[in-house]
């Protein structure tokens, strides 16, 4: 089975305040994210792993009463590739492969997590990366064979070096854009998502404690 990482260790630096802490349908926004890729997996997770840094306390507090483990990364100011290897670090050495989230992105959608869980499952490629009307976008999902390769990344690539690295290792699977998770790096980012729940015409799905 495949683990669940969600990475929710930045300073949310171009926004000016920890971002996954803010209301979001009710919740916060980081529980909406973990929330809703508990219910995008279906039953698939071997586990799902939060890896905390920013705000670490409070945002662990957000997501008292859920299946998921959470842990702290130091090093979280080093940026994304200190957290994805911490996340590595810390999943269960019989996972067959990872899936990579993005805390501040609540809205994923199971059908591109499912798909894609499906692809993997077939075993032609290593790696798995959704096209959303021809751009890359998230989650990525890497097979365990690759995990010693992306220990090695550095900075705040995550693991896009190790997907760049050789195109014939990596599957796509074709998504419409609306499909596409979306980050919350501006104040206009957050407020349009909240618009597009309050509008009904997104759904940010709750797990029963």
């Amino acid at each position: 089975m495949v683990a669940a990482i969600i990475l929710a260790a930045g300073l949310s630096s171009r926004l000016g305040k920890p971002k996954l802490l803010l209301p979001f349908n009710g919740r916060s926004l980081i529980r909406c994210t973990v929330e809703q890729v508990i219910t995008a997996g279906g039953g698939e997770w071997k586990e799902v792993v939060v890896v905390l840094g920013h705000e670490a306390v409070r945002v662990q507090q957000e997501l008292e009463g859920l299946p998921i483990r959470s842990i702290v990364n130091p090093q979280f100011a080093m940026g994304m590739s200190a957290s994805l290897i911490a996340g590595l670090q810390a999943i269960s050495p019989q996972a067959e492969g990872a899936m990579i989230f993005l805390g501040d992105q609540p809205l994923v959608s199971p059908e591109v997590v499912r798909r894609m869980l499906t692809v993997f499952r077939g075993g032609q490629r290593p790696i798995v990366v959704p096209v959303y009307d021809g751009v890359r976008g998230n989650p990525v999902l890497f097979s365990s064979s690759l995990f010693s390769e992306l220990m090695t990344v550095e900075g705040d690539k995550g693991g896009r070096e190790v997907v760049m690295r050789d195109p014939e290792r990596v599957a796509t699977v074709a998504f419409p854009s609306d499909l596409a998770p979306r980050d919350v790096d501006t104040w206009e980012d957050y407020e349009a998502l909240r618009a597009m729940v309050e509008s009904g015409k997104v759904t940010c799905d709750r797990v029963a404690e």
